[in-house]
């Protein structure tokens, strides 16, 4: 049988390549190489699926119990939402090159983590938990759901600077910057929600892993900053009209936050969640 492993591996290079196509889509302005680009993530997200499957019964649980796998996971969650909306707004192909790229990023990141993160060991007793799984999924759709806003306010940046300076420029091939503000905000309207689940329902597992719904770990600490972020997006948003490169700029501020969240308190601020 084909280890989880070595379709991991196989994945980091089909999103090396169609990130490489999605480039030279975008300085070429060739509709073969992005056509080439969306089959290849195609079959990478199908190889994902596969690899994420085999996981699931090499270890024979979900695959959500250590940060090797949880990287995985959201890299199949972000390529789904993108291919998704690529199918929906075939414009927006210009995406595939900050989201195929973190995804490939995502994928090298974590074949580089020490074993132990990627071992296949039996479970903690705080990790033998329903509740557990259910954190882990809805906060990882949520952040599938900021990763992909992340890389729309990008791209909206870029988009509403050339229109407000009203030269023709290869920008002009892409949606408008009000489909761009719009979908940004819809991804993390979709994102926050979920996010929030997982927040409450991590509380209800620590109570039963630790016997209390918050201890102020640095991973919980964080988790309510990100919230707050994204919270304040908005409240600038309904509340006091925000929109445009405002918005944009929240939205990659809160992304980076997440990555933060994610990676730097893993390793900088270990606390309860260490193993994860």
């Amino acid at each position: 049988m084909v280890s989880s492993f070595f379709l991991f591996d196989i994945l980091f290079w089909i999103y090396l390549v169609a990130a490489f196509c999605y480039i030279f889509y975008v300085a070429l302005k060739n509709d073969v190489i992005g056509n080439l680009a969306f089959i290849l993530t195609v079959i990478g997200w199908l190889v994902n699926t596969a690899a994420l499957g085999v996981r699931t019964m090499e270890t024979g649980r979900a695959p959500y119990a250590n940060l090797y796998e949880t990287m995985i996971l959201l890299t199949w969650l972000v390529v789904m939402g993108y291919i998704a909306l690529e199918f929906k707004y075939p414009k927006l192909r210009i995406l595939g090159v900050v989201i195929i790229s973190l995804a490939f990023i995502a994928i090298g990141a974590a074949a580089m983590l020490p074993y132990r993160y990627q071992a296949i060991e039996p479970l903690v007793p705080a990790l033998q938990s329903h509740w557990l799984v259910l954190h882990v999924i809805t906060t990882f759709v949520g952040y599938a759901g900021f990763a992909i806003a992340f890389a729309i306010g990008i791209i909206y940046l870029f988009k509403e600077r050339s229109e407000r300076i009203g030269k023709p420029s290869f920008m002009d091939r892409f949606p408008s910057a009000e489909l761009l503000d719009d979908l940004n905000y819809k991804f993390i309207a979709i994102g926050f929600p979920f996010v929030t689940l997982g927040i409450i329902l991590g509380a209800i597992w620590a109570n039963y892993a630790w016997g209390g719904y918050w201890s102020w770990d640095p991973k919980e600490t964080w988790s309510l900053i990100v919230w707050f972020i994204y919270a304040g997006y908005f409240h600038g948003r309904l509340v006091r009209g925000w929109k445009g490169r405002k918005t944009a700029y929240f939205s990659i501020i809160g992304f980076l936050a997440v990555i933060f969240l994610y990676w730097g308190v893993s390793f900088v601020l270990p606390g309860l969640h260490a193993y994860a």
